[in-house]
């Protein structure tokens, strides 16, 4: 019982001392101007760790980018996140936000960055939409289409789309792909 009090009191303090990514402060120019550094740190931190990683999201269709903060104690969790999309083709950048319910034994609190390929106009636009399904599938890489190479560490999440995720602080057992819900926020894709 002791050690169970001990965990509990460290994850407290840790969700304590961490800085949320959700928290939304100020005006929507500057809340997109925190989602865009947040995404050029993600990226910055999946290019030092996958260096081939910045040669395949500029030849992809589209990529995103979700900085998120999770949190489980005991048998039940939640995810939320904020971020942003933007279409290689097309030029439109769509922010977005994340959030996921979970249920399952586990404790922890964790900052991640979740950066997604997107392989064709099919699947952004599904992803843009909300309509991705996050299964629980996964494959060790995924095809740059440049020359028959692969980028290590990228897993399938729905067809079309691969995903990335880093882990930039705390410390969990996991974070699961499987439930989360992405969506546009309409606030800070207001024209």
């Amino acid at each position: 019982m002791k050690k169970i009090f001990t965990a509990l009191t460290v994850i407290m303090c840790l969700m304590m001392t961490m800085t949320t990514v959700f928290a939304a402060k100020g005006t929507p120019a500057e809340q997109r101007a925190q989602i865009d550094e947040l995404s050029k740190n993600a990226l910055k931190r999946l290019y030092e760790k996958y260096p081939n990683a910045d040669r395949v999201i500029e030849k992809c269709y589209a990529w995103a980018t979700l900085s998120n903060t999770s949190t489980k104690i005991g048998i039940f969790g939640s995810s939320h996140g904020r971020g942003v999309a933007v279409n290689n083709e097309t030029g439109e950048r769509v922010y977005l936000k994340m959030q996921e319910q979970s249920a399952g034994l586990g404790i922890g609190i964790k900052e991640y960055d979740l950066i997604f390929l997107i392989n064709d106009k099919d699947a952004w636009d599904d992803f843009i939409a909300g309509k991705i399904r996050f299964g629980t599938s996964a494959e060790a890489a995924a095809d740059d289409g440049v020359k028959g190479g692969v980028v290590e560490g990228a897993s399938y999440v729905s067809p079309g789309i691969f995903v990335y995720q880093m882990t930039t602080k705390g410390l969990a057992l996991d974070v699961m792909l499987k439930g989360i819900k992405i969506k546009k926020d309409k606030k800070l894709n207001e024209k």
